[in-house]
């Protein structure tokens, strides 16, 4: 594509396949914040196998359906933070704390017992064995300081900003890492800034920002109401966005296609490019091309194209993998229309 072309990508996770995981149990549980090998339908001596077989299926996937930037689909994860959450020193996962969810339920939490370190590389080999399989553009996505402090019992630092930043020096060797494996872009995932606004306006940029200092490569932060499957009544506005024009992040991935969101709040990030969630993904339903064009147009009132990637509200993780493929054809055939009409085609 030519110029200023409108590029698309993905939030993050993709389908896992049913021989991987236990779909059925994922389907019916909170995303779980601890371990939870119980899903895993492979045993754990193939396990790693399995995961990079599905992993290049999720690439395939994407790079078929013409996405510009994908991921790895997040194939070899539980959930989106527990892969890196739950491998920190610090952390207590044998005796698990409690910690209310964004849903307002209890859920099993990491239960923080010393200082949060980070002790060996996470998600570099992700990043590597996606770099090694595909020629596109590469984003991982690693869980953000303030949502990983949500999501965790505190029994050590009684303060929940010094947890927050704690667990940002962890995240910022770990962001440096991954651009030094080969990430083109890094997102970091903040849902418990929307979930939890007034918490986040004291310490969630300040903890964001230490995550991503000194970091030179192209960054993002991704906010939502929720995985579509979890959280079904959704607000039509972010209770915490503005704000995230102050972060070091030079991408805001947020949801616009469930929500119905009034997009003239772009107007307050001027500065920021925006990864926006065109695919509504509490619809089984697959989107036609000319309805993401539309919601695509409907942005480009608010940011020109040069700031806007199209994309889907959030992970595709519960989506049937037929329908998240689906949704993906006509996110890149939408935005093909309109690169056309621009002229950037």
């Amino acid at each position: 594509m030519a110029g200023n072309a409108l590029k698309t990508t993905v939030v993050g996770s993709y389908p896992q396949p049913d021989w991987l995981v236990d779909r059925e149990n994922l389907s019916h549980r909170l995303p779980p914040r601890v371990r939870a090998e119980e899903l895993w339908r492979v045993p754990k001596q193939w396990l790693p196998q399995a995961q990079d077989d599905a992993t290049l299926l999720a690439i395939r996937d994407m790079e078929r359906a013409g996405i510009d930037i994908i991921s790895d689909g997040e194939q070899r994860r539980e959930s989106y933070s527990n892969r890196f959450a739950t491998s920190l020193d610090g952390v207590d996962l044998e005796s698990p704390g409690i910690a209310l969810d964004r849903t307002g339920h209890p859920n099993p939490v990491p239960r923080v017992y010393g200082p949060i370190r980070r002790i060996a590389p996470r998600e570099v080999e992700d990043v590597e064995f996606l770099r090694r399989n595909t020629d596109r553009q590469i984003k991982i996505t690693l869980p953000g300081p303030f949502t990983m402090s949500q999501q965790a019992q505190d029994d050590y630092y009684n303060d929940e900003e010094s947890l927050a930043l704690a667990y940002a020096a962890a995240a910022n060797e770990e962001v440096k890492a991954l651009f030094a494996a080969g990430a083109d872009v890094v997102q970091i995932d903040e849902p418990y800034m929307q979930a939890r606004p007034e918490k986040a306006k004291q310490f969630g940029v300040k903890s964001l920002n230490l995550a991503l200092e000194g970091v030179t490569g192209t960054t993002a932060v991704h906010l939502c109401f929720g995985y579509a499957h979890v959280v079904h009544d959704r607000p039509s506005g972010y209770s915490f966005l503005p704000e995230l024009a102050e972060s070091a992040a030079q991408q805001i991935s947020i949801e616009s296609a469930q929500s119905g969101l009034d997009l003239s709040v772009l107007r307050e990030l001027s500065d920021k490019t925006i990864i926006l969630g065109v695919l509504d993904l509490g619809d089984l339903k697959p989107e036609t091309a000319d309805v993401v064009a539309r919601r695509v147009r409907n942005a480009l009132n608010y940011v020109p194209p040069e700031r806007l990637i199209p994309a889907p509200d959030c992970g595709m993780k519960y989506l049937p993998r037929n329908v998240a493929m689906a949704k993906l054809r006509a996110l890149v055939e939408g935005t093909a229309i309109v690169n056309r009409e621009l002229g950037l085609a």
